[in-house]
């Protein structure tokens, strides 16, 4: 089966593929959702769901340090990357060795044409669709605010690193009604110093459990140094896993709109 990938490149899938590897974690959990259970052969050092299927595969790294030796051992027919989530070394030099399907998804329309197009490559287009519509009816229903609130989302601390406008995370905070305080920025994620954060002086602050797992702590330290808003603690796998997780991010964010009110 001949497929091009999100970076444009033509590739050749054994179809169906039969040893699949993720080397993201989302993409591990959609692949289970899939039904493909016996099609998985690893797993990442990050990956999570679903907890009472994926102890039993071996781990093959990290996100951006793959182990290319235990890879070579298990022999996949198929490699599925993302070109934000993986180092772009590592996944070029496992290019030359297997067909590896790359992603990149920007926002919500991304991720439900990359849930059809993961189906199709593995057999799975019945269950891809019904994914890709539930996510499609869940978020339609999302409550919508007649006037927008100005949002500064943190992925990081020390540096205090946030999302501009060209993130999957900043269509979420869109769907949800937010606008993102970052307006221009040459980065994707723009770091920040305290002054400016009080310069930007966003309405609403929500702070990551992920990468950096901002906890009661931090949020205490920003309300000193953001008085007037109002300081959130959120869910970073609801903002930025793009596959079948969003099944479950729209109940999270029908919850978190209606919490907010300014």
């Amino acid at each position: 089966m001949t497929v091009t990938d999100d970076l444009g490149r033509e590739i050749q899938i054994p179809f169906p593929p039969q040893r699949i590897i993720s080397a993201v974690p989302s993409t591990t959990e959609f692949l289970f959702d899939l039904e493909l259970d016996d099609k998985v052969i690893s797993r990442t050092r990050f990956c999570r769901y679903p907890e009472n299927k994926i102890e039993r595969l071996p781990n093959i790294g990290g996100t951006k340090n793959l182990h290319a030796d235990k890879i070579k051992l298990l022999n996949p027919d198929l490699i599925l990357a993302n070109e934000e989530e993986n180092n772009k070394a590592q996944i070029e030099a496992l290019m030359e060795l297997y067909p590896v399907y790359v992603s990149k998804v920007r926002n919500f329309e991304d991720a439900l044409s990359n849930i059809l197009k993961t189906g199709k490559i593995t057999n799975s287009e019945p269950k891809a669709f019904e994914i890709a519509n539930k996510i499609r009816e869940e978020f339609s229903k999302l409550p919508k605010r007649d006037q927008k609130i100005k949002v500064l989302y943190l992925i990081w601390k020390n540096p205090y690193m946030c999302v501009a406008k060209d993130t999957f995370i900043n269509s979420m905070l869109e769907m949800c009604g937010f606008e993102n305080i970052i307006e221009e920025s040459d980065e994707r994620y723009p770091i920040l110093n305290e002054e400016q954060i009080k310069d930007l002086n966003p309405e609403l602050v929500l702070l990551s459990s992920e990468p950096f797992p901002f906890s009661d702590v931090n949020k205490a330290e920003f309300q000193k140094i953001l008085p007037n808003a109002k300081i959130e603690l959120v869910d970073g796998e609801m903002f930025s896993w793009y596959e079948s997780h969003l099944q479950k991010a729209s109940k999270y964010f029908s919850s978190l709109i209606n919490k907010i009110q300014l």
